[in-house]
C-alpha cells in the first residue's frame, strides 16, 4: 500500500520525505494540545507508516516554537461525569499511544518547547528523543489537574529515567529542562532550535539507511521488555483520582487560570 495519506483532521499535518513520514501535531495556537480527534489521528497514521513500504523512519513534531505537544486539551475534561469516562479515556491513550510504541519502523521526537502531559507520554512512546535547548518535559498533574496515569504511561517513564526520578517528577510536578534530559539518556541529541530539524532529520536518515529488519527486530525485543511491566490491573486508581472533587477542582482551576485548592478527597 503506496498511496498518500491525509489525516482527518486538519490539526495534524502529513509529509513523506522519501523514507522518512513526519507527522506535526497542528495548534500551534494551542500550544498543540491534543483533541480527541488528534489522538486517533495518530492512530490513524501509525496505522498508514507500518503499510507503507516506502517509509523507513516515522519524525513527530509540533508545529511553531512554542511546543511539541503541551498535554491533552483540558477543557475535554469537563465532559467526564461518570467513572468509566475516566477508564475510557486513559484505555483510548493506552491504545492510541500504544499503537506508536508498538509501529514496527523507528520513531523519533523532534522535542521544541513543551512536551508535558499526553505530550511526554508521547515523546516517551518514541524510539528517540531529539530535543532543542528549549525543550522541557514532564507530567505535572500533580499540581495542575490532580488525575492520576495509566499503568502502561508510568512504565514507560520508569524505563527511561528510573524509579526513583519518575517518583520525584510526578510528586513534584516539575519538568526536566533540556541538558538534564540529556545527562539522563531521556534526550537523544540537545541542539539549539535552528538546528533541530536539520539534527533530526540528519539521525533519520542515517538509521533509514541500515538494514531494515536489524532494526525491527531490536525494536520488537526491547518492546517486550518494557511490556512486562504493565500487567498490573490499576483501574480502582484511575477511578479514585478522576471521581475525586480534586479533579473537577484541577480543571477547573486550569481553564480559569488560577491556583487550584486541593482537599485530598
Amino acid at each position: 500500500m503506496n498511496a498518500e495519506f491525509t489525516p482527518a483532521t486538519e490539526e495534524l499535518r502529513y509529509e513523506r520525505r522519501g523514507a522518512i513520514a513526519l507527522l506535526t501535531f497542528n495548534r500551534p495556537a494551542a500550544r498543540n494540545a491534543m483533541t480527541w480527534a488528534m489522538y486517533e489521528g495518530l492512530y490513524a497514521a501509525c496505522e498508514h507508516v507500518d503499510a507503507d513500504d516506502r517509509v523507513r523512519v516515522f519524525v513527530l513534531r509540533g508545529a511553531g516554537d512554542k511546543a511539541f505537544v503541551a498535554g491533552t486539551d483540558i477543557a475535554q475534561f469537563r465532559e467526564f461525569t461518570t467513572p468509566q469516562h475516566a477508564l475510557d479515556y486513559e484505555h483510548k491513550q493506552d491504545r492510541n499511544i500504544g499503537r506508536l510504541e508498538e509501529l514496527r519502523k523507528p520513531t523519533i521526537a523532534m522535542i521544541r518547547g513543551y512536551a508535558v502531559g499526553g505530550g511526554a507520554n508521547i515523546s516517551l512512546a518514541c524510539d528517540l528523543r531529539v530535543a532543542a535547548t528549549d525543550a522541557r518535559i514532564g507530567v505535572p498533574i500533580a499540581r495542575t489537574l490532580g488525575n492520576t496515569l495509566s499503568i502502561a504511561t508510568v512504565a514507560r517513564l520508569v524505563a527511561h529515567v528510573g524509579p526513583a526520578r519518575t517518583k520525584e517528577l510526578l510528586f513534584t510536578g516539575r519538568l526536566i529542562e533540556a541538558e538534564e534530559g540529556r545527562a539522563a539518556g531521556l534526550f537523544t541529541d540537545v541542539v539549539e532550535p535552528e538546528r533541530l530539524e536539520a539534527r533530526t532529520m540528519e539521525i533519520a536518515e542515517q538509521i533509514a539507511a541500515n538494514a531494515p529488519l536489524t532494526i525491527r527486530s531490536i525494536k520488537e525485543m526491547v518492546r517486550r521488555l518494557m511490556a512486562q511491566a504493565r500487567s498490573l490491573e490499576v483501574d480502582d486508581l484511575v477511578q479514585m483520582a478522576y471521581q475525586s472533587e480534586d479533579f473537577k477542582e484541577g480543571v477547573d482551576a486550569f481553564l480559569n487560570k488560577r491556583a487550584p485548592r486541593w482537599k485530598g478527597r
